[in-house]
């Protein structure tokens, strides 16, 4: 499985609007609650993902027209007790559903403790499954995809209200738009969007109603939504899974690994050249340098990494600096771990007895000459050691990057985890990646620590 490989009625739907405009439909990864962020800083032109018909959403994006509703669909445990059968009965009851959604906005007005979930559909769904929430609130194909595979579950439609999905664009793309309007009537009034959603098993009444077709069951079978419950339906045992699906995704795992890494090289470079400057400056420079450095490392040391990446990515675009998700990442991660790295090789400085840059100076060194052949060198046996243990740090931390579109290691998890249901084994391999990228580092911070504790305490005697 590669969790850059998208499936879907979606998916398929995007493929045809290409072919009806001309163009090839390139997937790219985004979290669903950040996919109007993303799209309005121009990551992509289209996003087709479940965007709910919101004013709210068209305030700050263009919408087309409705190509699919659906209803609200609770999902609870078949041993619940009081089963919440409407929209009254969710009142105070734990209910889970995703951030920024209209089952969210639903749950809130029905006075029901919601709980959202940033990482997919699916972890609503397992966390529903071990008892920390009493149900589960999503649009009807989340809730056929993810509830109903599972025996223990039962689905409810009731009074929860429905859902329009539409294609958002950006609020200038005006001629975009109107092509898009057209290829969705077209795709509609031949049939094929009826086709497409009977063959995912997502054919629904509200979806007819919106078409204008008076019939609302299926004509087809629902091929594609029974492999769905083939492949997921039934976890298969570990064994098998550890001989016939894990090796299959090695592949998605070395390439999320390879990032990953690549990733944190770049940021950890970055982040011990401006580290040691900071050091330098903070250490050697004249007051005012002084304060600036100071600064700089008590804000990113004192603000969490993850607001800075999205303040880099989401947030320069509006000062006219679009970067990169891959610069965007790397600059995030290296201008945080370069306040660490500061402070790693100040301590440093720090301990190089005062004596030794009075006898530098009687010599006639100058401060470069200073640092380069006195002070540089002892400081380098103190900082080292930390500076491999911030690389690994630094490691996990990377991450964060995506939320940014990159299918870093974490991503690659997450997607595939969701897909197959399957988070505690897929969550032990991830882990064995993380644990072989950092075990090389780990070995030389403690070759680093062996060598200069030895050379210190050759100087001590």
């Amino acid at each position: 499985m590669d969790p850059n490989r998208l499936t879907g009625f979606e998916v398929e739907l995007a493929t045809m609007l290409g072919e009806k405009l001309g163009r090839q439909a390139r997937p790219i990864h985004g979290q669903w609650d950040k996919l109007l962020d993303l799209l309005t800083r121009g990551d992509f032109e289209l996003a087709i993902n479940g965007i709910e018909v919101a004013e709210e959403k068209k305030r700050i994006v263009a919408l087309s027209r409705p190509y699919f509703v659906t209803a609200e669909v609770v999902t609870f445990r078949k041993d619940l007790a009081n089963k919440p059968t409407n929209l009254a009965s969710l009142k105070g009851r734990i209910v889970g559903t995703l951030p920024s959604s209209m089952a969210e906005r639903i749950l809130k007005n029905a006075g029901a403790d919601v709980r959202t979930y940033e990482g997919g559909q699916g972890e609503i769904y397992d966390d529903l499954k071990v008892g920390r929430i009493e149900a589960v609130l999503l649009d009807e194909p989340v809730a056929r995809y993810y509830g109903d595979v599972e025996e223990e579950f039962e689905s409810h439609r009731g009074d929860f209200g429905e859902v329009a999905y539409a294609i958002a664009l950006r609020p200038d793309d005006t001629k975009l738009l109107e092509q898009v309007n057209v290829a969705l009537e077209s795709l509609e009034k031949d049939g094929t969007l009826r086709a497409l959603y009977e063959k995912w098993g997502v054919w629904c009444p509200e979806t007819a109603k919106l078409f204008g077709e008076k019939e609302a069951d299926a004509r087809t079978p629902p091929l594609e939504y029974e492999k769905w419950r083939v492949a997921v339906g039934k976890l298969p045992s570990f064994w098998e899974r550890l001989t016939t699906r894990y090796p299959s995704m090695i592949g998605s795992f070395v390439k999320g690994a390879l990032l990953t890494l690549a990733v944190s090289l770049c940021a950890m470079a970055m982040a011990i050249l401006l580290g040691i400057n900071l050091a330098l400056g903070r250490r050697f420079g004249p007051k005012p340098l002084q304060w600036v450095c100071i600064a700089y490392i008590e804000v990113f040391r004192g603000t969490p990494l993850l607001i800075q990446l999205i303040v880099i990515y989401f947030g320069l675009p509006e000062l006219g600096l679009r970067l990169d998700p891959f610069l965007a990442g790397v600059i995030a991660l290296g201008l945080n771990y370069a306040a660490a790295e500061a402070e790693n090789y100040r301590a440093g400085l720090e301990s190089v007895p005062r004596g030794q840059l009075e006898a530098s100076e009687v010599l006639g060194l100058t401060t470069a000459q200073t640092l380069r052949h006195v002070v540089g060198p002892q400081a380098l046996r103190i900082s080292i050691p930390p500076m491999t243990n911030d690389f690994i740090a630094l490691l996990k931390d990377s991450s964060l990057v995506s939320i940014v579109t990159l299918t870093e290691l974490t991503k690659t998890y997450g997607t595939l985890a969701n897909s197959t249901r399957d988070h505690l084994g897929l969550g032990l391999m991830v882990a064995i990646f993380y644990l072989l990228l950092g075990l090389p580092f780990a070995r030389l911070a403690r070759k680093a620590e062996k060598h200069f504790g030895k050379h210190l305490h050759r100087e001590a005697t």
